[in-house]
């Protein structure tokens, strides 16, 4: 994979639209930078390090999500 991927590869990666990546990359939660110019002339362009990095991050939140869903459940019926 190469170093630097655009918001069409992060797309294609997550499977997920456009809109949905420029979102991610907007609040922050996918750190990104913009070249080549201002405004909407610019680039973003997302390192590969990042991408994989917020995956994780969407695993572990996944995974603390499921186990408080459970715990709270077990919580419930005992």
């Amino acid at each position: 994979m190469p170093r630097f991927l655009t918001l069409a590869d992060v797309t294609d990666v997550l499977n997920i639209s456009m809109t949905q990546a420029y979102a991610l990359v907007k609040s922050g939660d996918l750190p990104a930078m913009k070249i080549g110019g201002q405004g909407k002339a610019g680039q973003w362009r997302v390192e590969a390090d990042q991408l994989e990095a917020y995956i994780e991050r969407m695993y572990a939140e996944t995974r603390a999500s499921i186990e408080a869903g459970s715990a709270a459940a077990q919580h419930e019926q005992g």
